[in-house]
C-alpha cells in the first residue's frame, strides 16, 4: 500500500502482508487440508510454530499440558501484547473447497467448516509482520502469540489464563473469520460449562437375569428426563444440550458403564455455573434411582466473551484503512450460488466495511477466549474469508475456505491485525484507553476460572476419530511450504 498519509510503520506492515500474500494463502490452505480435530492439531501446530520460529520468535510448545498448544514470544519489556486464535476442524465436514454443492474430500472425514484455518493464517502472518516492524523501527515491547487447541470443544484458553500465561499481558487481540470486515465491543458470547457424566453400575444378561444388573444407561436416560423437566424452569437465555458418548456395547448385555456429555450455557459465568450445579443434582438423582454411581469430569468451562471498546476503536481505524477486498465478478457469482444452495439470503460478498458496533447484542454461542477477555482488555479482528450468511458447522461453511475469497480476506485480516499491533506499540495512549474502558466495562466483577484448579486437559479427545483419517487425508496436503520474504 502506497498511501503517503500512512505512518511508516503502518505502510511497512501493509506492504509486508501484500508482498507475502502467497504465504498467507498457503498457511490457510495447508491447515484447511490438514482438517484436524480439536486437541489433535498436530500438523497445524507444527506448521505454525515452525514458521514463527523461523521468523525469530522463541517458541514454547506444549504449554499448560496441551501437546498442540504453544506460546511464541518476541521482544522484551512492556507493553505486552498477546495474539491468540484457534485452528481446529469439525467431524463429518470434509467439504471440497470451491464446490457449491456438498462434496466430500475424504468420505465421512473431518474438515474445516467455519474457517479456523484462516484464523491461523491471519494470526501467524500478522505476528510476523508486526515483529518485522518492531525490528525495522525499534518498537519496544513484547509480542506473545498463543495457539489455542480445541476451540470447538471450548477447551484451552481458560487453562492458559488459570496457569498464568496472561498474567503479564497488557492487551490481547483475537482474530476470527466472518463474512465482512468488522469489529464490535460489548458482551458477544455466552458462558458455558462442558462436562462428562459417567454412570457406573453392574452388567447382566438382559433376557435371563436383568434383575441382577444396575443399568448405567438407565441412569443416562433418567438424567436426560430430569434435564428435560428442568428446562421449563430455566431462564430464557440459558441452554443445555448433550450427546451420549457411551451407551453400552450390545442389547443383550445391560451396560455397566454409560457416559453422557452435557454443555450448559448462560449469559454470565454465575448462570452457567448454576445450570451445571442443577445438572449435577439431577445426575446424582438418576444415580440414586438406578443404584449406580456417577463420576463428573469437567472438560471445559468458559466465561462469556467481552470485547473492549478502546481496542475496538483501534481495530476499526485499521479496518477502515485496509478496506474490503476487491472481489471479482467470478467471486461474487460463486458467493451468490453458494448462498442459494445453502438456502440463505442471496446478496453476494460484502463490499463495504461495517461501522463499529457496540455495545453489541450478546449471542448464545460460546468461545474459550472469553476467559482472556475478563483477564485483560481484548479486541477482535473480524475478516471476510467466508461467504456472508452461510451457516458454520455445515458443508456450505467449508466451501470457500481455500479459494481466492479466503485468501483475499485473510490478507485483509492480517493487515488489520498487524496494523493494530504497531499502533498499540507506537502509541501508549491507545493501551491506556483500552485499560480505562476495560475497568469501566467489568466494574466490580472479579474473574475466577470456572475450571477446577487441578483439572488436566483432555489430551486424548478426538484421537480415535482423527487417526483413521490421517492417511487418506494426507494425499490432499498442500505440497508447497509457506515462505515469508
Amino acid at each position: 500500500m502506497s498511501d503517503t498519509n500512512l505512518a511508516p510503520e503502518k505502510s511497512f506492515v501493509f506492504d509486508f502482508i501484500d508482498r507475502n500474500e502467497k504465504a498467507v494463502a498457503t498457511i490457510g490452505d495447508s491447515i484447511f487440508y490438514f482438517g484436524e480435530l480439536g486437541m489433535q492439531e498436530v500438523e497445524s501446530a507444527r506448521l505454525m510454530t515452525d514458521l514463527l520460529e523461523e521468523a525469530g520468535f522463541a517458541v514454547e510448545r506444549g504449554i499448560s499440558g496441551f501437546p498442540t498448544g504453544f506460546c511464541a514470544t518476541f521482544g522484551s519489556g512492556g507493553p505486552v501484547i498477546a495474539l491468540h486464535t484457534e485452528y481446529d476442524a469439525n467431524p463429518n465436514n470434509s467439504q471440497a473447497s470451491g464446490a457449491t454443492e456438498q462434496k466430500n474430500i475424504t468420505a465421512y472425514g473431518p474438515g474445516h467448516c467455519e474457517g479456523h484455518n484462516c484464523n491461523a493464517a491471519v494470526m501467524v502472518a500478522g505476528a510476523i509482520a508486526a515483529k518485522r516492524a518492531m525490528q525495522e523501527f525499534g518498537l519496544k515491547g513484547t509480542l506473545k502469540v498463543f495457539g489455542a487447541p480445541g476451540e470447538e470443544q471450548l477447551i484451552s484458553r481458560p487453562y492458559y489464563v488459570r496457569d498464568g500465561w496472561f498474567d503479564d499481558v497488557d492487551v490481547a487481540l483475537h482474530d476470527h473469520i466472518g463474512g465482512d470486515m468488522h469489529t464490535v465491543y460489548g458482551l458477544t458470547h455466552a458462558a458455558a460449562v462442558s462436562a462428562y457424566f459417567t454412570f457406573r453400575g453392574e452388567s447382566a444378561h438382559a433376557s435371563t437375569a436383568p434383575w441382577r444388573a444396575r443399568d448405567a444407561l438407565d441412569a443416562v436416560v433418567l438424567m436426560d428426563m430430569g434435564m428435560a423437566q428442568f428446562r421449563e424452569h430455566m431462564e430464557p437465555d440459558m441452554r443445555a444440550h448433550r450427546v451420549i458418548k457411551d451407551g453400552g456395547d450390545q442389547p443383550n448385555v445391560i451396560p455397566a458403564n454409560a457416559t453422557v456429555w452435557w454443555t450448559f450455557r448462560a449469559p454470565m459465568a454465575d448462570g452457567a455455573r448454576a445450570v451445571f450445579e442443577q445438572g449435577k443434582k439431577i445426575a446424582q438423582g438418576a444415580a440414586m434411582m438406578t443404584n449406580t454411581e456417577v463420576e463428573i469430569d469437567v472438560m471445559s468451562a468458559v466465561w462469556p466473551v467481552r470485547t473492549n471498546q478502546g481496542l475496538a476503536e483501534a481495530i476499526q481505524s485499521n479496518i477502515e484503512l485496509v478496506g474490503v477486498p476487491d472481489w471479482t465478478d467470478d467471486e461474487q457469482a460463486f458467493a451468490r450460488k453458494l448462498q442459494e444452495a445453502a438456502e440463505v439470503k442471496v446478496e453476494g460478498l460484502a463490499t463495504e466495511v461495517r461501522p463499529l458496533l457496540g455495545p453489541t447484542a450478546q449471542r448464545a454461542p460460546s468461545n474459550d477466549c472469553g476467559d482472556v477477555s475478563w483477564k485483560v482488555p481484548m479486541g477482535r479482528v473480524g475478516f471476510p474469508s467466508n461467504v456472508p450468511n452461510v451457516p458454520f458447522h455445515h458443508w456450505a461453511g467449508g466451501a470457500a475456505l481455500a479459494t481466492t475469497i479466503a485468501h483475499k480476506g485473510s490478507v485483509a485480516g492480517a493487515k488489520t491485525l498487524a496494523g493494530t499491533v504497531v499502533d498499540l506499540l507506537s502509541n501508549p495512549a491507545l493501551i491506556a484507553r483500552a485499560k480505562k474502558t476495560f475497568a469501566a466495562e467489568i466494574g466490580d466483577v472479579v474473574y475466577k476460572p470456572l475450571i477446577p484448579a487441578d483439572q488436566k486437559p483432555p489430551v486424548n479427545l478426538n484421537r480415535e476419530k482423527m487417526d483413521p483419517f490421517r492417511e487418506p487425508m494426507r494425499e490432499h496436503y498442500v505440497k508447497e511450504k509457506p515462505v515469508f520474504v
